[in-house]
């Protein structure tokens, strides 16, 4: 909901982070550090180590950021890139949630972690085959810098983050919180497909 009108406040705040950062840093090289800082929360969850969890996810998400950010900065960006950036951030939109479901160990939280999941798989779909078929017919949003076009939907990566967050310093509450962006969720992905009705029923 929230992403596409923070990117150019992010883009604003990372791009001289960014054009100051030394030569041998790579785009790959940050991202693969955001992807242990979000494996390294869950594990920290798991642990019962509330501070460290919540530091790492947040480190993790700002070098997200920063990483897509170099690469336009030293001209190095790609598809390539935009494809393991995805890639990354599905492993720790997965890694921190179960890592919260070991820490706490309770049934409860197990199943509605279970049905989160279930939704980001579900979800995952209603947008990027949306996306794909938006991307061949060359239809973009204004102003989008990602690699593919994204549609828009109540829980995007910025409510990911707030949520996520909230979970970790709060985990005996996550059954709650994970169900209230289950539905969120949900309601994302009856946007995107009534979206698809009317993007894509002239083929």
């Amino acid at each position: 909901m929230l992403d596409l009108r923070l990117r150019f406040t992010k883009e604003h705040l990372l791009a001289p982070v960014a054009e100051r950062c030394p030569s041998f840093l790579s785009a790959a090289a940050v991202s693969s550090v955001s992807l242990a800082c979000c494996v390294g929360a869950g594990v920290a969850a798991w642990s019962g180590a509330v501070i460290l969890s919540i530091i790492l996810w947040l480190v993790g998400r700002v070098l997200d950021g920063l990483d897509g950010a170099i690469a336009r900065a030293n001209g190095s960006a790609s598809d390539f890139g935009g494809y393991v950036d995805l890639l990354f951030d599905t492993i720790g939109y997965t890694a921190v949630p179960l890592g919260i479901a070991f820490g706490v160990g309770q049934l409860g939280t197990w199943q509605i972690i279970a049905v989160l999941l279930g939704s980001f798989y579900v979800n995952s779909v209603s947008w990027l085959m949306l996306s794909a078929l938006l991307e061949k017919r060359g239809e973009r949003a204004r102003g989008e810098q990602t690699s593919v076009t994204m549609p828009a939907a109540l829980i995007e990566g910025t409510e990911t983050i707030v949520l996520f967050t909230i979970a970790l310093a709060l985990p005996q509450h996550a059954d709650v919180i994970f169900a209230v962006m289950t539905g969120g969720v949900a309601i994302g992905v009856f946007q995107r497909a009534i979206a698809a009705r009317r993007l894509l029923r002239n083929n």
